[in-house]
């Protein structure tokens, strides 16, 4: 665990998730069921590999994603949520909240908008699917 100065509980969770590419994975983990390293390169901020490995890294060292098989191949490797990232959800949505009402819908995409509109329309509901759905699909991957 990093060296975490513990004075303030806001402090503490910006030093675990405070860069916006832990919360872009978190985001895509638990959104977008991604799950392997490929699937996280192919997402539209363009990741760096480097920056991505240190992440991943980071995330499973702190609790929030653990290795679905971590004997098995590096080109196998499958990265799950745990509870702690499932927790995450919330603060995901709090950011895409915020941002949406600054953010020129013209620039958002398809999906994107579908998603603003889903929160705005019901929240509770949209996380309780989100939640819901992701289980169930790391359900299906246990299984395989």
């Amino acid at each position: 665990m990093k060296n975490i100065k513990r004075t303030c509980a806001i402090a503490y969770t910006i030093e675990l998730l405070g860069d916006k590419w832990s919360l872009l994975i978190l985001r895509d983990v638990l959104i977008h069921k991604k799950s392997r390293f490929k699937d996280f390169r192919s997402s539209n901020e363009k990741i760096a590999t480097n920056i991505l490995t240190n992440r991943l890294k980071s995330l499973v060292e702190e609790g929030f994603l653990e290795l679905l098989d971590p004997k098995g191949f590096k080109k196998n490797k499958q990265y799950i949520g745990t509870k702690k990232a499932v927790s995450s959800l919330p603060i995901i949505i709090e950011l895409y909240l915020f941002s949406i009402h600054y953010i020129d819908e013209s620039k958002l995409s398809h999906s994107q908008l579908l998603i603003k509109k889903e929160i705005l329309n019901d929240r509770q509901s949209f996380e309780k699917r989100v939640i819901q759905e992701y289980l169930s699909f790391v359900e299906n991957l246990q299984e395989l």
